[in-house]
């Protein structure tokens, strides 16, 4: 089941927390790559403001376990997380369904 995770930073947070932490958090991006499909920030106004996973997990528990397993969540970077069920119906220039 694929999922898209939705991430919303901490506006208060720490501003080298991103930089410090950003190899760490690649290197899991990188370990993860057969459940994780795709990740990249959000930016707004040239900062970050969250981010946007793709996830093939068996459920929604299996999703949120790799948000809390993900170097940047102890940081106090994140503010929240929306983890949703995402049924993908186009892809590829062609209908999947």
């Amino acid at each position: 089941m694929k999922f898209a995770i939705l991430f919303e930073d901490n506006p208060s947070a720490d501003p080298d927390i991103r930089t410090k932490h950003m190899p760490a958090h690649l290197a899991f991006l990188e370990t993860h790559r057969d459940r994780i499909e795709a990740a990249g920030p959000l930016p707004r106004f040239g900062a970050g403001s969250g981010g946007l996973w793709i996830v093939e997990a068996p459920d929604a528990a299996a999703a949120e376990a790799l948000v809390h397993a993900d170097p940047f969540w102890p940081t106090g970077l994140r503010k929240s997380v929306q983890v949703l069920a995402w049924k993908q119906v186009f892809a590829g220039g062609r209908r999947l369904i």
